[in-house]
C-alpha cells in the first residue's frame, strides 16, 4: 500500500504533485492545519504530515498519529512541532534549512541599509508630505565593521555580501574553524571582542539553551556606542527590554527586528521606538524561497516514505539515498545485535559501546548506532525504533560510547555491541556477507557463523558430548523444527554456546524440557524482525 500524506498548510501545487508523481497517496488539506480538533481526527490515517508555520504539531495530536512517520517542516523554523514528543513517539521531523538561506540573509541586509540610512521613517515622513531632509541623516556601511553571531549557512551568506560592500567582517561561532574563517575572509573572534569592536551586529543562529538571550542585557552593555543591531533569525536571542532601553538612551542608534520573542507580535517593547524597523517575520518571505522549501520538503518525506533516506532530519542522522541502498543491511544488522543484547538483558543496562570495525567504520556511523539502540529498547518498548531509542536511553541515564577502527581481522567490515549492568558485561559481534544477510559471527568472546532467523534459540552450556543430541531429541520431541544449527566454544572443555535458527518459536514445555536436563546455564528463545 502507498504512503499517504497530509498536507495541512498551503503549500504550492507543485510540491503537492511531487508526492502523487512519486506514488505517494496526498490529501491537500491546506487549512486543516487551523482546526486542531479536525486535525487531530483524522491524523491517524497518515504515514507524513507536511506542514508550514500554522499547522501546531502537539502532543495531543501526535498522540492520536498512530501511523505517523515523518513530520516535515517547509522552511527552517520547527518551534511549532514539538519534537521532544515526536522523538518519543518515534516521528521523524524534518526541515529545509537551505531553501530560504538567500533570501533570509538578503532580508539581513536590506535592514541593514534600512537601519542605517533610516529609510522607514523616511519613507513616512515623505509620505505625509513633509520634506524633512535634514533630520534623516544616515550613516554609510563601507567601511564599517560588521560582527556576525553565527557563520553558518545563513550567516556565512551575509559575511560574503558585506564583505562585498566593503565592510570589516568579524564572527563569532564556537563551530567556525580557523581555515574556514580565513577561507571567507572574516576574522574569527570571541563574543566579548566582536560586542566591543562592531559598528552592526546580526544575528543567524538557532534559539537553543546556548544562544537564548545571547545579547542579554549584560552584553548589550559591552557594545559599542553607536551600534546597529539587526536580527533576522530568531525571537529570544535578544533581551528586547534592554535593547529598548539602549535605543532611548543612545546606547544603540538603530535595531532592525524581523522575528519577536512572541509571534505573532501585537505588543513589543522596541515598537514606536523612533529608528526601529520591524518587520512581520519576513526573513522567508518571497516567491522563490517560498517555492524552494515547499518542493524540498516534498521530496525529503517522498525520499524517506519511500527509500529510508533521511535529510535534513533535526531528531535523527541524516541517512543519504545512496547511504540508505548500501547500509540497509547494516542496519538490519545493528538492529538484531541490539535485539540479541536486548532479550538477554534482564537487568538495568548502565553503559552500551559499539566498536565499528573496517568497512564499517566507514558508514554513517551514528544512523547504525541508532538503528542498535533501537534493537535493545524494543526487547521493553517494542514500538521502539531509530527516532524514539536514544531518547528513551538517554532518559535511563545509559552512557552511549563509539569506537572506529580500520580492519584488523578476517572480515572486511564487523560491529560488535557491548552491554554493560551492573553485574556483567554482554557482548555479541556481526557483520554482513557478500549475500546481504547480516550473520552473527561472536558472541560472549566465541566465534560462531549464525544466520538471523525470526525464531531463534541461545544456549550456554560446559563443552560436554550429548549436546547437539540434547538440544535436537528435546526440541524434535516437543513438535520444534530445527531450520540451522550453529556451535562454538572457548576452548575444549570449557565454555560453550549454541544458536538455532527455528522454524517455529520453541514453546514453554519444550524449554522448560531442555532446563530440566541439567546441561545447560542459559536456555532463552530469541525473535528478531527479519522482514
Amino acid at each position: 500500500m502507498a504512503p499517504k500524506v497530509l498536507v495541512s498548510d498551503k503549500l504550492s501545487e507543485t510540491a503537492v504533485q511531487i508526492f502523487r508523481d512519486r506514488g505517494i497517496d496526498v490529501d491537500f488539506l491546506p487549512d486543516v492545519g487551523k482546526d486542531k480538533e479536525k486535525l487531530a481526527e483524522i491524523i491517524g490515517q497518515y504515514d507524513g504530515l507536511a506542514i508550514r508555520s500554522a499547522t501546531k504539531v502537539t502532543p495531543t495530536i501526535l498522540e492520536k498519529a498512530d501511523k505517523l512517520k515523518v513530520v516535515g517542516r517547509a522552511g527552517i523554523g520547527t518551534d511549532n512541532i514539538d519534537k521532544e514528543a515526536a522523538s518519543k513517539k518515534g516521528v521523524i521531523v524534518m526541515n529545509t534549512p537551505f531553501g530560504n538561506m538567500i533570501t533570509t540573509a538578503e532580508h539581513a541586509i536590506a535592514l541593514m541599509f534600512a537601519v542605517a540610512r533610516q529609510i522607514p521613517e523616511a519613507s513616512a515622513s515623505t509620505h505625509a508630505g513633509k520634506w524633512e531632509k535634514s533630520k534623516f541623516m544616515g550613516v554609510e556601511l563601507t567601511g564599517k565593521t560588521l560582527g556576525v553571531i553565527g557563520a553558518g549557512n545563513i550567516g556565512g551568506i551575509v559575511c560574503a555580501r558585506a564583505l562585498g560592500l566593503k565592510m570589516k567582517v568579524v564572527a563569532y561561532d564556537p563551530y567556525l574553524g580557523q581555515e574556514k574563517a580565513d577561507n571567507m575572509g572574516v576574522e574569527k573572534v570571541e563574543l566579548d571582542e566582536l560586542l566591543k569592536r562592531a559598528d552592526f551586529i546580526t544575528l543567524h543562529v538557532p534559539l537553543t539553551d546556548s544562544t537564548r538571550n545571547i545579547l542579554s542585557r549584560e552584553n548589550l552593555a559591552k557594545t559599542k556606542k553607536g551600534v546597529r543591531i539587526i536580527n533576522c533569525a530568531r525571537g529570544g536571542l535578544v533581551d528586547e527590554e534592554a535593547m529598548a532601553e539602549l535605543l532611548k538612551s543612545g546606547h544603540v542608534a538603530g535595531a532592525a527586528f524581523d522575528v519577536f520573542a512572541e509571534e505573532p507580535a501585537v505588543e513589543n517593547p522596541l515598537f514606536d521606538l523612533p529608528n526601529v524597523v520591524c518587520t512581520p517575520h519576513l526573513g522567508a518571505s518571497t516567491t522563490e524561497a517560498q517555492e524552494n522549501v515547499a518542493l524540498q520538503i516534498a521530496e525529503q518525506m517522498s525520499d524517506y516514505l519511500l527509500t529510508g533516506a533521511v535529510q535534513n532530519a533535526l531528531n535523527m542522522p541524516s541517512v543519504t539515498a545512496e547511504e540508505a541502498k548500501v547500509m540497509g543491511p547494516w542496519i538490519k544488522l545493528a538492529g538484531h545485535l541490539g535485539g540479541f543484547a536486548g532479550q538477554l538483558t534482564d537487568e538495568p543496562i548502565e553503559a552500551i559501546n559499539i566498536l565499528y570495525d573496517g568497512h564499517a567504520a566507514d558508514m554513517n556511523v551514528a544512523a547504525l548506532t541508532s538503528a542498535a539502540l533501537a534493537g535493545i529498547m524494543k526487547a521493553t518498548n517494542p514500538d521502539a525504533n531509530m527516532v524514539s531509542a536514544p531518547v528513551v536511553a538517554k532518559e535511563r541515564g545509559i552512557d552511549i560510547a563509539t569506537t572506529t577502527q580500520t580492519k584488523s581481522g578476517v572480515f572486511d567490515g564487523y560491529m560488535k555491541l557491548t552491554v554493560v549492568t551492573p553485574t556483567r558485561e554482554r557482548s555479541i559481534a556481526g557483520t554482513v556477507f557478500s549475500d546481504h544477510k547480516p550473520r552473527f559471527i561472536q558472541i560472549k568472546g566465541i566465534n560462531i557463523d549464525a544466520e538471523v532467523g525470526e525464531h531463534m534459540l541461545y544456549t550456554t552450556n560446559k563443552d560436554v558430548p550429548g549436546i547437539i543430541g540434547t538440544l535436537g531429541g528435546t526440541l524434535g520431541t516437543n513438535g520444534v523444527n530445527i531450520a540451522n544449527f550453529t556451535l562454538g566454544r572457548s576452548e575444549r572443555g570449557k565454555n560453550a554456546i549454541a544458536l538455532l535458527y527455528l522454524d517455529e518459536q520453541p514453546s514453554e514445555q519444550a524449554i522448560k524440557a531442555l532446563n530440566e536436563t541439567g546441561l545447560f546455564q542459559q536456555v532463552r528463545p530469541l525473535r528478531f524482525d527479519v522482514d
